[in-house]
């Protein structure tokens, strides 16, 4: 993780914004020597969460079998 001088920061913002996206380091801006922000890549998220995890897991068992025990509800 690089860190650099505001005062820097400010002359250079373009160029240190084209090279976190390109290498995906995050870059941590200090002013008088104490942290103050650290900029990130920014990573897109998916439009919609199903599906998401689609092929990572397998049902084994049918969830609506009986199971042969009498419920409450059911009398």
């Amino acid at each position: 993780m690089k860190t650099i001088k505001a005062s820097e920061f400010k002359a250079k913002c373009l160029g240190i914004m084209n090279e976190i996206a390109k290498t995906g380091e995050e870059v941590v801006v200090t002013k008088n020597g104490k942290p103050m922000t650290r900029m990130v890549p920014y990573k897109q998220l998916t439009e919609s969460p199903i599906g998401l995890h689609k092929g990572l897991w397998k049902l084994e068992d049918d969830l609506v079998e009986s199971v042969g025990e009498k419920w409450e509800a059911e009398t």
